[in-house]
């Protein structure tokens, strides 16, 4: 067996996946070569710690922080998904006003009520997002006043 054949053999021996034809090749490939040998102790010491290796719980604080991150990008999200559905419909609105403006309908007028408020509650949610965001960096920025601008 060359070494080539032989390192998919080497991962799947780590795996336990090996059929015993399978393992007799590559114990007799690793008898004789060094390399393949030293390159199979070393995925062995490496799995063995991936397998062992822990990860510490985050803090309170860290995940105030990341919850905090979340609520904000969904809240900006919100934000620019109702000023773009409120520009669409008022520019629709006006479209269909301009279009129908010969008839005594007053649909287009909801039309663009409609669109008007959702317009203004997306600003509203941004405007209220940054300025939330802003206000907490500020408390807990500890450059924000020794930085000149």
């Amino acid at each position: 067996m060359k070494c080539e054949d032989a390192r998919p053999f080497i991962t799947g021996a780590i795996d336990g996946e090996l059929d015993p034809e399978q393992q007799r090749a590559l114990d007799e490939h690793l008898a004789g070569c060094d390399r393949c040998r030293r390159e199979m102790d070393q995925l062995m010491r490496l799995t063995n710690e991936l397998a062992h290796m822990g990860f510490r719980e985050p803090s309170d604080e860290e995940l105030d922080r990341y919850w905090c991150g979340v609520y904000n990008r969904l809240e900006r999200r919100l934000g620019w998904v109702l000023i773009a559905a409120g520009a669409t419909v008022a520019l629709l609105g006006a479209v269909f006003c301009l279009i129908d403006s010969l008839d005594g309908d007053s649909w287009p007028v909801l039309v663009l009520k409609i669109g008007g408020v959702a317009l203004a509650g997306g600003l509203a949610v941004l405007f209220v997002s940054v300025l939330r965001e802003r206000l907490a960096v500020c408390r807990s920025d500890p450059y924000s006043t020794r930085v000149k601008r």
